[in-house]
């Protein structure tokens, strides 16, 4: 409520403030054409304390002729100063500690699912400047078998996480199906898994056609549900030791098998194919635990050291994609 009384109270000080302000001015010699605009920077002492008196004066004015726009400002300043440290923490560990990802496919199943939350620790490969991403700090670098986030090397904008086969220097190698690290073979193990049934759902994200001014469906969710499903009936799966991390591989069998073309290593190949190549110092050769569903190292080539984003090290979400699902907490669980 605008108190009329304390308006007139304050409008009465304000001319005072003024008019003294005016006088000081005049009295030092010093012309101005806007007394709100006057420069008075090497004036006396005595010009600057009356400036500020009307400045003073002036803010007086606006405060009680609007109490409840003023009140809000009140407001928001002082919740500005309460979460101001709270938000500079959170970014601080965001941009240098821990930041979280969601996994936007299916190319690391059996470890990750689509719709998986994980934490990323971004203090195990070095810390580095947002925007520019310089290392400012080496804190450690990746390990054989790592689960690791880093920038597309053909598109920078993009985060992919794949697993971390091949370090500088490493000849990296496949024939029939066995994958060999400097000629030494990783140990491979067919095991008996059968994933729940939920995740099986889950293998293909439903797709809406863009192009189309309709945007029907270019794999609804029942046909992705069904898609997945039936893919799964020819996978297989392998534990691997690699490093220090055991992890299981996924693989497939024909028909769902094919073969596609490798740019990088210049013909088609699957999960059988032989090939090799040597990982050139500064970079990392990436693949994904989902073998024949991964456009990975084997398509594109090697991840450069200033790609990298950090270590995936826990799932603390699952959400199955769509705006009426509810997170879960059932996958919680450190990345091996």
């Amino acid at each position: 409520m605008v108190d009329s009384q304390a308006i007139k109270d304050a409008q009465a000080a304000l001319e005072r403030h003024q008019s003294t302000f005016e006088q000081s001015l005049t009295e030092h010699h010093i012309s101005y054409d806007d007394i709100d605009k006057v420069v008075i920077e090497d004036a006396p002492v005595a010009v600057k304390q009356a400036q500020r008196e009307y400045r003073d004066a002036k803010r007086h004015v606006y405060v009680v002729s609007h109490p409840q726009q003023t009140k809000q400002e009140h407001f928001l300043i002082s919740w500005a100063y309460d979460f101001f440290p709270i938000l500079a923490v959170v970014l601080i560990v965001r941009s240098f500690i821990i930041e979280p990802f969601n996994i936007p496919s299916s190319s690391m199943v059996p470890s990750l699912y689509t719709g998986d939350f994980v934490a990323v620790n971004k203090f195990d490969y070095g810390i580095r400047l947002p925007l520019t991403y310089t290392k400012i700090l080496d804190t450690g670098s990746p390990k054989h078998g790592d689960v690791a986030v880093f920038r597309y090397p053909q598109n920078p904008k993009i985060y992919y996480i794949k697993r971390i086969i091949g370090l500088p220097g490493d000849t990296v190698s496949n024939h029939n199906g066995q994958l060999s690290v400097n000629g030494n073979i990783v140990e491979t193990e067919k095991i008996d898994y059968h994933p729940d049934n939920s995740l099986t759902e889950q293998l293909y994200t439903p797709e809406k056609d863009r192009s189309n001014a309709n945007r029907e469906w270019r794999l609804s969710p029942v046909d992705a549900q069904q898609k997945g499903e039936i893919e799964e009936q020819y996978a297989s799966y392998y534990q691997q030791q690699l490093g220090k991390h055991t992890y299981l591989r996924r693989y497939l069998s024909p028909p769902a098998l094919s073969n596609d073309y490798s740019p990088f290593l210049g013909k088609s190949i699957n999960h059988n194919s032989d090939w090799e190549v040597t990982v050139p110092q500064g970079e990392y050769f990436v693949l994904g635990d989902n073998s024949d569903r991964s456009a990975d190292g084997r398509f594109w080539g090697f991840v450069p050291d200033e790609n990298l984003a950090g270590k995936a090290v826990y799932i603390w979400m699952h959400k199955k994609p769509g705006l009426l699902n509810m997170p879960t907490f059932s996958r919680n669980g450190t990345i091996d």
